[in-house]
């Protein structure tokens, strides 16, 4: 699970810096309103979600090889339990 979670809070520390450069370019560019802070949003999360599919894409292999190990794991104790009702 540390390998989920240090993706997740690095997910989430690339929108946020991502967030904040591009709402104080629309604040040096624009007049303030709450269409151009929507329009920023948007485009914070389409930017850093770039960004992390490159950047990221360690932390997002160790994570998809946790989840990995864990389902099998899972399989596997489900299949002993299905061999040991067989044998009853």
């Amino acid at each position: 699970m540390k390998a989920f979670w240090t993706y997740t809070l690095a997910r989430l520390g690339v929108f946020l810096v991502t967030w904040a450069v591009l709402w104080g370019i629309s604040r040096l560019v624009f007049d303030p309103s709450a269409v151009v802070d929507l329009w920023v949003l948007l485009l914070a999360l389409i930017v850093s979600s770039i960004i992390a599919i490159i950047t990221l894409r360690g932390l997002r292999d160790q994570v998809a090889v946790k989840l990995q190990e864990r389902s099998k794991a899972l399989n596997d104790r489900i299949e002993e339990s299905r061999r040991a009702e067989d044998v009853d």
